[in-house]
């Protein structure tokens, strides 16, 4: 592991001081492009408008005319946390903006597969349904939104994935309306946006529409922002790029989860996960909230998901929550199993002593559709190598297929990846789509062997000895004046995630004495800049030198009422 230090511009952090910002915040913030208080500022007002995003203002009178005739509108979601909170951001957005009829489906991730498909247009129709919108897929469902326009319905396509591509063409979906800010011509700055933003966005052109219209005035209308902590769950959990837009939907979400101002489900869940709301981070949504709403869309039924965060009973979130925190229990229990299993079959690839291939991918007939995304993320992080993982799919009549699920390292862009090997190896690809880090697909059973040959020949053509050397962006030394438990409580409010990381600083460190604690931890005694701190290293259990050069985290703990600094460990330069 290579530790590097950001640049820090002084120059930036001299402005960002000059600002009032608090100077370590302001070398954290300059070390990750921030120039100025302008990015800084969370206010809604400061969002790009709703204008910027092509095809909201098409959307917006689309659903205008839609609820002014009293049309029944039909959502259809995703199985993930981000497709979760867009459809309940929808359902609740498009009632409180006078829809009376609003109904939805979310696919079977086993049954239906991924995005809208031609048998849930048919599902849409027979619920009565005149017109379907998509949240967080549709992007490249051509098969499901011609058969929904075949239907007499109209189609709405509101999605943040990327286009197909044919010969280097970008091809759309018949939809009447689609919104995306990754469809040709968008000028849309925030191309990071996740679904449950898009669809926010939608809902913000669909009230200025009525607004104009004269169905309500400024003092009147709907308030959206009682939304925001639900588009804040599932921008994070979504892992996509923080940039200053995104943070701006995070920070307005996490304020009013701090105030308790938040639907009951999301309440609900805090108590589940055994998380604070009135200190809720970052963290919280991505690593306690998140994965609880995941684990039904993996293992059970998203509907469960949904309805925790669509209902408006105590009572029923809470049961709902327990629901799905036992469901998140037996996701972590076949994880588990899988993992180890999956790390087996990664490892037989190459030899002790030698380097993993440039690609990996893995295949068991007993490994869970459900997990092998996240599978495939800790064997990418334990070897460093673009990963996919595969599992039978169990929809009737298609046992013969594998469904799989990709992992990403910096500098190797999965989706295009994918692109490349269908390109190369016609056939062999049923199906795929994704991000650069993350992108899944569908392949032939007995395509197996020739999908793992083409993608490590692309990983072999793309990846090179840097891209391959495992490196951790720091922030450098801690100052001593800086470990302090007050700017802990600061560090832990900002917002940080996907492309705009959390803190952590790296030096060389003391070590005073170590300890196995629960026999996979290591509790450390140190000595940073002559001052003694505690360590804690989660999931290590190989001891360290004496003197080691440590990236880690600032926290806090308590001993007998008093709360101390400690140092949660990342990663050592050995």
């Amino acid at each position: 592991m290579k530790l590097i230090a950001r640049d820090i511009p002084p120059r930036s952090v001299w402005t960002l001081e000059q600002a009032g910002v608090h100077p370590l915040l302001a070398q954290l913030y300059a070390a990750r492009g921030v120039q100025s208080t302008e990015e800084l500022d969370d206010g809604l007002a400061r969002l790009i408008p709703p204008s910027a995003l092509k095809g909201t203002q098409a959307a917006a009178i689309l659903l205008a005319d839609a609820i002014a005739a009293n049309l029944r509108l039909c959502i259809v979601a995703d199985y993930d946390c981000d497709g979760a909170t867009a459809c309940v951001v929808a359902l609740r957005g498009l009632r409180l903006l006078g829809a009376r009829q609003v109904s939805y489906i979310v696919p079977d991730r086993v049954v239906d597969g991924y995005g809208l498909t031609a048998p849930i247009s048919q599902r849409v129709k027979s619920s009565g349904a005149d017109m379907l919108i998509t949240v967080d897929n549709g992007i490249a469902s051509f098969e499901g939104v011609a058969a929904a326009k075949a239907l007499g319905l109209q189609v709405l396509v509101t999605d943040h994935h990327l286009p197909a591509s044919r010969d280097g063409r970008i091809e759309l979906p018949d939809a009447d309306v689609i919104v995306n800010p990754n469809q040709p011509g968008c000028t849309f700055e925030s191309k990071s946006i996740a679904g449950v933003g898009v669809m926010f966005y939608v809902l913000l052109a669909l009230r200025a529409e009525l607004r104009q219209r004269g169905v309500f005035d400024a003092a009147s209308q709907p308030k959206l922002d009682t939304l925001l902590p639900l588009v804040a769950l599932g921008t994070v959990a979504d892992v996509v790029k923080l940039d200053a837009n995104n943070r701006r939907l995070v920070a307005q979400g996490l304020k009013r989860v701090r105030t308790l101002a938040m639907p009951p489900g999301v309440a609900a869940l805090f108590v589940a996960a055994g998380r604070s709301a009135p200190v809720a981070t970052t963290f919280d949504f991505g690593f306690a909230l998140g994965p609880r709403i995941n684990a039904a869309g993996r293992l059970s039924d998203m509907t469960l998901g949904i309805e925790c965060l669509l209902t408006d009973d105590p009572a029923r979130a809470d049961e709902l929550a327990k629901m799905l925190d036992g469901i998140n229990r037996d996701r972590r229990v076949i994880e588990g199993d899988m993992r180890e299993q999956a790390f087996a079959i990664a490892e037989s690839l190459f030899d002790e002593d030698e380097e993993p291939p440039p690609a990996i991918c893995v295949f068991d007939p007993d490994f869970h559709e459900g997990v092998v995304g996240i599978v495939a993320s800790r064997i990418k992080d334990k070897l460093h190598r673009p990963t996919f993982v595969f599992a039978a799919s169990g929809a009737p009549g298609k046992e013969h297929e594998l469904k799989g699920s990709g992992r990403s390292i910096p500098g190797f862009h999965l989706r295009d990846a994918l692109d490349l090997v269908a390109k190369r190896y016609p056939g062999v690809l049923l199906r795929f789509g994704g991000h650069a880090m993350a992108a899944g697909c569908t392949i032939a059973e007995e395509h197996f062997d020739d999908f793992e040959h083409g993608l490590n020949e692309v990983a072999q053509e793309w990846l090179d000895a840097s891209t391959l050397t495992r490196r951790l962006d720091t922030d450098g030394p801690l100052k001593p004046e800086f470990r302090r438990v007050e700017l802990v409580d600061v560090l832990h409010k900002e917002v940080w995630g996907q492309g705009f990381a959390a803190p952590t600083f790296s030096e060389e460190v003391e070590v005073v004495s170590q300890r196995l604690v629960g026999e996979k931890h290591l509790a450390l005694k140190l000595k940073h800049q002559g001052q003694p701190v505690d360590g804690m290293w989660f999931g290590r259990t190989e001891p360290l030198p004496a003197r080691v050069k440590l990236a880690f985290r600032l926290d806090a703990d308590a001993w007998n009422g008093v709360r101390r600094v400690r140092f949660l460990v990342e990663a050592a330069e050995l």
